[in-house]
């Protein structure tokens, strides 16, 4: 990693994993395989950031730790990628596996529970459902109903104001690792 850390992918402790390493990471890794309209990668930071403000919008008084939860909730992608559902599925039960590795020790690292619980768990995929909606609207080429198939039509009053702007990588790592730092002086 650039901090310096040797993470080993297969036994990832959480000693060797750095918000900046995750940051760097996931502000240059491109969703939608890079498919998005625009000069720069959407990217799995930016996303993630957007994930956290639609799960603060849709559960005002849940705690800073649950919020960090749904800004951690694709981190793995740091040093794995990002990789579309459909291959996801025909790599196997191994792509899981080493996720779930990962998302332990970084959820250990700040000071989350290794598992989050169904309930949030569930609230944070709903957060991420929408997000993805949201991109395929705006960035990816979607019609409206094709979003709606897809990924269910979303509340217009949760997300009417909200706009995603394609950023280049340093900016959108300086975001993420702020929010973070908010998040974190919040436990």
């Amino acid at each position: 990693m650039l901090s310096g850390r040797r993470l080993d992918l297969l036994d990832p402790t959480p000693v060797d994993i750095e918000i900046e390493d995750i940051a760097h990471g996931l502000a240059f890794v491109a969703r939608w395989n890079g498919q998005t309209i625009g000069d720069f990668a959407y990217s799995v930071a930016e996303h993630s950031l957007l994930v956290e403000t639609i799960f603060s919008r849709m559960n005002p008084s849940a705690p800073a730790k649950w919020q960090l939860a749904a800004l951690l909730h694709d981190a793995p992608e740091y040093v794995i990628g990002d990789m579309i559902s459909p291959v996801k599925a025909a790599v196997g039960p191994g792509y899981s596996a080493l996720d779930e590795r990962l998302e332990a020790a970084i959820h250990i690292r700040f000071g989350l529970p290794a598992k989050i619980p169904v309930a949030v768990k569930k609230k944070i995929k709903k957060a991420d459902q929408i997000s993805a909606w949201m991109e395929a609207v705006q960035i990816a080429g979607f019609s409206e109903a094709e979003a709606d198939k897809f990924f269910g039509k979303p509340n217009g009053a949760l997300i009417g104001d909200l706009e995603i702007v394609l950023r280049p990588a340093p900016v959108v790592r300086a975001d993420y690792t702020a929010r973070y730092n908010a998040l974190i002086e919040k436990l």
